[in-house]
């Protein structure tokens, strides 16, 4: 699942300028993270501390990331700490729930799932802050909710594990669109690289002692298990994310919702070939209904 950092005044360039590499920034990054859940499932460690890991071993590249870009003006640490930490909790609750549900139900439900978050965003911006819900954004939201019944309803029957996956994938979306929320108030005054990197490390923090309190395998046995681990932290968490706020920097705000579109895509034909997991047409259907329910709320929402 992609950080999807909001712009600033400033950030980004002109439309023209750069768009085509960054618009292959942006969808090299969502198939990035689309193969997250693919490292997820071969991790040895337990859910939790493979999170743990991808962002623990993120952290040093995320700094060096950090030290080397630019201060913006009346950028401060000291006042945005509980804002970060804020963050890095929300964050640390979306890598945990996401990654449960991940090993609980498939890979495709799991993804999609969690993509929701952009419709919390705009449903907690109506209840908490006044902001206005247009029509579209409801028949966006009627769209993506019966896109999510008929891919859940393809696991009543099955088995209670799945169904326990598909809520906490839920619940994932949940948290991320708190951690979205908290960015867009640290974006006023931190950069998109100090977020990343002092989220990730708080992120860290918190997760290895949920792992330990789970008894979880917490240490990966084997090189391959720690090639997982790093494979997973440079290539979804660093390479995925970097390229990602590097594209949504540089192109305009309309196809923002390209990465949250793509991801899903990915992780299920990722799941088809690699683990042999397969999905049936009504979930195919579903799955197609919420990613047109999720690209109608994020033109809508835009649009306001």
């Amino acid at each position: 699942m992609a950080m999807v950092l909001p712009e600033r005044p400033g950030d980004a360039m002109s439309p023209q300028r750069g768009e085509p590499l960054a618009l292959a920034a942006l969808l090299l990054g969502a198939v990035a993270i689309g193969a997250s859940a693919i490292w997820v499932r071969l991790a040895e460690t337990g859910p939790v501390a493979t999170a743990f890991w991808r962002v623990a071993l993120a952290v040093p590249f995320l700094a060096l990331w950090s030290a080397l870009e630019p201060r913006p003006r009346g950028s401060s640490l000291a006042r945005s700490r509980w804002g970060l930490a804020a963050a890095g909790g929300y964050f640390a609750g979306d890598l945990a729930f996401w990654h449960l549900s991940i090993v609980l139900t498939s890979v495709a439900a799991a993804t999609l799932l969690a993509n929701l978050a952009p419709i919390f965003v705009t449903l907690a911006g109506w209840l908490w802050l006044n902001e206005r819900v247009s029509g579209r954004f409801v028949r966006a939201l009627a769209v993506a909710l019966a896109g999510v019944a008929m891919l859940i309803s393809a696991d009543f029957g099955t088995s209670s594990s799945a169904l326990w996956g598909d809520a906490l994938g839920v619940v994932t979306a949940l948290f991320y669109a708190a951690y979205l929320l908290q960015i867009k108030r640290l974006r006023a005054t931190l950069s998109t690289a100090r977020i990343m990197a002092w989220s990730s490390l708080l992120t860290a923090i918190a997760l290895m002692p949920v792992a330990l309190l789970l008894g979880e395998q917490a240490l990966p046995a084997t090189l391959g298990g720690w090639g997982v681990v790093l494979g997973l932290a440079l290539v979804s968490q660093v390479g995925g994310q970097s390229l990602i706020a590097y594209g949504l920097a540089h192109l305009p705000a309309s196809l923002g919702s390209v990465s949250l579109l793509v991801q899903p895509v990915c992780a299920t034909i990722f799941a088809w070939l690699l683990l042999g997991e397969t999905i049936g047409a009504l979930q195919i259907a579903g799955g197609c209904a919420a990613l047109i329910g999720i690209r109608m709320a994020h033109r809508a929402s835009a649009a306001t």
